[in-house]
C-alpha cells in the first residue's frame, strides 16, 4: 500500500499509513437523485458514473490496494428494459473512455460477476479493458456486474462438487479458504470496509461470504453528492473502531 504524495485536500485526522486495504460501495441512489430533480432516471445514472470516477481516483491516491463497485446486481435484470440499456450503454462507454485513465494511474481493472450475461458488445470491452490493464499493479478494481453473493456462492459450491466427484479435492480436505478460492474474489483480501450510500441499511446480496467481519458504514447521502471529503470522514470513523475479529 502506497498512497499518492499528491493527493489533495487530505484532512486533520486521517492516518495515511491505516488506510484499509479493501474498500468496497454500494452505490445506492441514483434514481431518487434524479426524481429529485424531476430528471430521468438516467440522468442520475450519468451523475453517479461522474462519482465513480472521482471515488476510484481518491482510492488510488490513498493507497487502497482493491477497490470494488457494485454497479449491477443480478436483481438488476429486472428493471425496466429501457433503463437496463441505457445501464448497459453507459457501462460501456465508461469502459472504453476509462482505459488510459486507469493505464495512466497503473489500475488493473476487474470484473466480478456474470460476464457471460452481459450484452455482447458491452462483454467485448469489458474484456479488452480488462486485457489492456492486466499488467498494472497499483490497485484492482472490481466491478461487479451481474453480481449477486448467492449466485457466486452457488457458483463455487457446485465447482466444488465437481472436484471432489472428480477426486482432485478430498471431502475433508474443504475449508474456509477453499471456498474463499473459489469466489470471484479468490486471492484478493476480503473488504476492510463496505460503504453503502442512500440510507439503505442493507448488503442487498453483496459479498456476503466475504464481508463477514467488515466493518459497514452507511451514509444518506444519494451516490451522485457522495464526494471525498465525506469518504474521508468515513475513513477517519474507521479507523477509530477497535477490529476484533472475534476476539477479546
Amino acid at each position: 500500500m502506497k498512497f499518492d504524495p499528491k493527493i489533495q485536500q487530505v484532512p486533520d485526522g486521517l492516518d495515511l499509513n491505516a488506510i484499509p486495504s479493501h474498500v468496497a460501495f454500494i452505490m445506492d441512489g441514483n434514481g431518487r437523485w434524479a426524481k429529485k430533480r424531476l430528471m430521468n432516471r438516467v440522468k442520475g445514472h450519468e451523475q453517479g458514473a461522474q462519482t465513480v470516477r472521482e471515488v476510484v481516483t481518491t482510492c488510488r491516491e490513498l493507497g487502497i490496494d482493491v477497490t470494488t463497485l457494485y454497479a449491477f446486481s443480478t436483481e438488476n435484470w429486472a428493471r425496466p428494459k429501457e433503463e437496463v440499456k441505457a445501464l448497459m450503454y453507459l457501462l460501456k462507454r465508461f469502459l472504453k473512455n476509462e482505459i488510459e485513465e486507469l493505464r495512466e494511474k497503473d489500475i488493473r481493472l476487474n470484473i466480478i460477476g456474470q460476464i457471460e450475461r452481459l450484452p455482447g458488445d458491452v462483454r467485448m470491452e469489458a474484456e479488452q479493458a480488462m486485457a489492456a490493464t492486466e499488467t498494472n499493479s497499483a490497485m484492482v478494481l472490481n466491478l461487479a456486474l451481474s453480481y449477486g453473493a448467492r449466485e457466486e456462492i452457488t457458483r463455487a459450491v457446485q465447482q466444488i462438487a465437481d472436484e471432489v466427484r472428480s477426486g482432485t479435492l478430498g471431502e475433508k480436505d474443504i475449508t474456509d479458504k477453499t471456498i474463499s478460492d473459489h469466489l470471484y474474489t479468490a486471492g484478493m483480501p476480503d473488504p476492510d470496509l463496505i460503504i453503502r450510500t442512500s440510507a439503505e441499511f442493507r448488503l442487498s446480496n453483496f459479498l456476503m461470504w466475504q464481508a463477514a467481519y467488515s466493518e459497514l458504514a452507511f451514509t444518506p447521502t444519494l451516490w451522485p453528492d457522495f464526494t471525498r471529503q465525506e469518504f474521508y470522514r468515513i475513513l477517519i470513523d474507521y479507523q477509530q473502531r477497535d477490529r476484533r475479529f472475534g476476539k477479546v
